[in-house]
Formats: C-alpha cells, structure tokens, sequence
C-alpha cells in the first residue's frame, strides 16, 4: 500500500517539479552536501560490485530506476548519452535498479531490460530498497550527483531538466 501512495505522489511531484523547473528553481534533496551513502548492493550487471569510496576522484551519477516504469524508459536514452560522452572525462554511471512489481524482481528480466535499452554502465541490483532507502528516494526516476569528493551535490526527480542536469555534470567534472 504504500508504494501506491507514492505512485500519486509522483504525478504531483511531477507536476511541482516541472514549475520549479520553469522558474528556474534547483530541487534541493535533503542529502545535497552530505557524504553520499555507500552503495549496498550484492548483484551488479555490467560491472563488477562498486564502491563510492573506490570511485572517489571521479563524479557518479546515481540514477534510480525501474524498467517497467515509462518516467524512467525517457530518462534513459539521456543518461545513456551523458554516460557515452563523459565517461573518459571522469564521470562514472551506475543505475540502481529497484522494483515497482514483483516481476521487475527477477534478475533475467532486469537482465533482459539493460539489453533491450542497450544500457552499457553499471547496474545495482536493489531489490530489497538498502539503496532506495538510504538515499531517501521515493519517485522513480530520480537521478543524484556525486562529486570527486564524494559528496551530494545535484539531485533530480522525474524527466525533464536534462539541460541543468547536464549543466551539473560538466561542472563537477571542471572541479
């Protein structure tokens, strides 16, 4: 039941998050300028398991998504495309995948989607929400910047913004 209520959440969140947007107002997530939680995921596709710590000197995009969700099927030639064009500029990304439905569960499924959407970085598999909850995501997508430091430093929920979103990336890869 919860999940469900979030799901209402998301259209207005949407909603808000496209004016703010607008205004050119930033979305500001409780954990911007904090170290970023590290990430507890034992399954990986694409990539052996990863470690924020280990990737320090680098900026990660995190971005939160799940395949059955449409939000995050148009985030993701975006994110493919940031990850494509920085990616021998410093910027490492990882998806983290948590499940809207039981069948966004199985991991030939997920394994299925990451082929289907030609998705070359890193995928954390969280089906049981460890990384969900330590970042205090409650929309999919969301997306967070990491920077060298490791710290929060940009967060976005939903589509759009794409530009400032990349605005983002370029500047913490300049840092």
């Amino acid at each position: 039941m919860p999940r469900r209520r979030q799901v209402i959440t998301v259209v207005l969140g949407l909603t808000v998050l496209a004016i703010t947007a607008i205004s050119g107002d930033a979305f500001v997530s409780p954990l911007q300028g904090r170290p970023a939680p590290e990430l507890a995921s034992t399954t990986w596709i694409n990539s052996d398991p990863l470690k924020l710590q280990g990737l320090r000197g680098k900026v990660v995009l995190l971005e939160f998504w799940t395949y059955g969700c449409i939000n995050c099927e148009r985030t993701l030639p975006w994110v493919k495309a940031w990850y494509e064009k920085y990616m021998g500029k410093g910027l490492v990304v990882i998806g983290v995948h948590s499940p809207e439905f039981f069948w966004e569960r199985k991991l030939d499924n997920v394994k299925d989607a990451v082929k289907r959407f030609g998705l070359p970085y890193a995928i954390a598999i969280d089906n049981g929400f460890a990384i969900w909850d330590s970042y205090n995501t409650r929309y999919w997508p969301t997306l967070h910047l990491i920077d060298k430091r490791g710290v929060v430093r940009y967060s976005h929920i939903g589509e759009g913004a794409y530009d400032l979103t990349e605005q983002a990336i370029v500047r913490l890869l300049a840092e």
